[in-house]
């Protein structure tokens, strides 16, 4: 058996848009980095990424970026992959998948703590670029 997660949203807004609000730092700031981010995810780079509601840096070695299509990276010794799919001109189906973890209890519970991370960032993706709205603010 392998831990490992992928999560879905389906997010009324073109994928140029949705893209954008995970790659632009100022974007991904106003609704999950809310600490900040350093800096765009651009292949090759590490950006630091900080959460005002969980203190401490993040690193984030960016390992490929695809434009409108893919954002990938790894933080620790995850790799996540962040997929854009345009569903028509108004629609992206945002795809996001990380592992893998130990089989051990430890690996259990951080894939379960990540897979409800990615399925909150999605939440707070959509509302963040369909209305406007900073759904994590408060959150935590």
């Amino acid at each position: 058996m392998q831990l490992k997660f992928k999560v879905n949203a389906k997010i009324r807004k073109p994928v140029e848009e949705v893209f954008d609000a995970v790659y632009n730092p100022q974007k991904l700031s106003s609704y999950f980095t809310t600490g900040g981010a350093s800096a765009p995810l651009d292949a090759g780079q590490t950006v630091i990424w900080q959460f005002a509601d969980h203190p401490g840096d993040v690193e984030v070695k960016v390992e490929q970026t695809v434009p409108n299509r893919l954002i990938a990276f790894g933080w620790g010794e995850q790799h996540v992959r962040i997929e854009f799919e345009p569903l028509d001109n108004d629609s992206t189906l945002v795809s996001i998948s990380e592992g893998e973890w130990p089989e051990t209890q430890k690996g259990l519970d951080r894939s379960y703590g990540n897979c409800h991370g990615w399925t909150q960032m999605s939440c707070c993706l959509k509302a963040y670029v369909e209305h406007g709205i900073n759904l994590r603010q408060g959150f935590y």
